[in-house]
């Protein structure tokens, strides 16, 4: 399947600054699903994997820095402590940062295979340096 364009809304949106909150800490294998066909409880899912726990807590950080000055706080963070699996809650979106073998136990995205992947390639990055 080919990934799709996400729409220029406000989720596509708030998937690109995400997205580019996760690159600029050289997230792994980031994918994202369009969940609103098939989901009522949020627009989006971001998956990507750290390659440490102080990896993953760190693209976590960015992305919950990245929110807040947009204005658009996350409503909860749950695993950050541990840093194996992190998961965000951002409403219109949920991300979800793993380690490399949490993710493939996981395996969300075969979970959720009925969901189409955005294509995020053109995400902006947050950082200014």
């Amino acid at each position: 399947m080919t990934p799709a364009k996400p729409q220029d809304d406000d989720a596509a949106r708030k998937a690109r600054l995400i997205a580019g909150a996760a690159m600029d800490l050289k997230a792994e294998e980031l994918v994202a699903l369009d969940m609103r066909g098939v989901s009522a409880f949020t627009d989006t899912f971001l998956i990507t994997s750290g390659r440490s726990s102080r990896h993953v807590r760190s693209i976590a950080e960015s992305i919950i820095q990245a929110l807040r000055e947009a204005d658009d706080a996350p409503l909860g963070v749950e695993g950050f402590n541990e840093g194996r699996w992190i998961l965000i809650d951002a409403n219109e979106a949920v991300i979800h940062i793993f380690q490399p073998e949490t993710r493939e136990e996981f395996a969300l995205e075969r979970l959720w295979s009925d969901a189409p992947q955005l294509d995020l390639e053109d995400a902006p990055r947050v950082s200014a340096g």
